[in-house]
């Protein structure tokens, strides 16, 4: 299921370093830290080790983007771990996200997986909104302990 159409969108994988780079400006709305000019290298080196990035795009431009990558956990089994999923701020509520969402679960199933699973920062409620929404539930918290400075 690499490319979808419909009417009015289409998703891909972005494999090359230009379709990568065209998912720059909207993945740094979400990942801001990233300097743009080492967005495409940091993917690229990253899809190496597994990552993906999926696009959703309508007319030429790119409005959502997903980060994501196939694991075998020993908790859940083979899962599809979402590291980033994020819309263009201009373009939220326009049910592409939900759309790019969808495609992630159905290529998720296509690959065998049994769960699907993401984190997500506890600032983010309309992020949340959005998971609980799409049938998510909440099952963990995430620690983390940063360790350089």
């Amino acid at each position: 299921m690499p490319d979808v159409k419909n009417a009015f969108w289409k998703i891909s994988l972005a494999s090359s370093p230009e379709q990568v780079g065209r998912c720059c400006s909207v993945m740094l709305e979400l990942r801001p830290h990233i300097k743009a000019i080492d967005f495409a290298a940091r993917v690229l080196h990253q899809q190496k080790e597994g990552y993906q990035l999926a696009l959703l795009e309508t007319d030429g431009v790119v409005r959502s983007v997903a980060g994501f990558r196939i694991l075998n956990l020993l908790f859940s089994g083979r899962t599809l771990y979402i590291d980033d999923l994020v819309t263009h701020d201009s373009d939220r509520s326009r049910g592409f996200g939900a759309a790019l969402f969808d495609w992630l679960v159905e290529y998720a199933r296509e690959q065998g997986c049994e769960h699907l699973t993401l984190d997500s920062g506890v600032q983010r409620f309309a992020a949340h909104r959005f998971y609980l929404k799409r049938g998510m539930d909440i099952t963990s918290h995430h620690f983390g302990l940063k360790l350089t400075s």
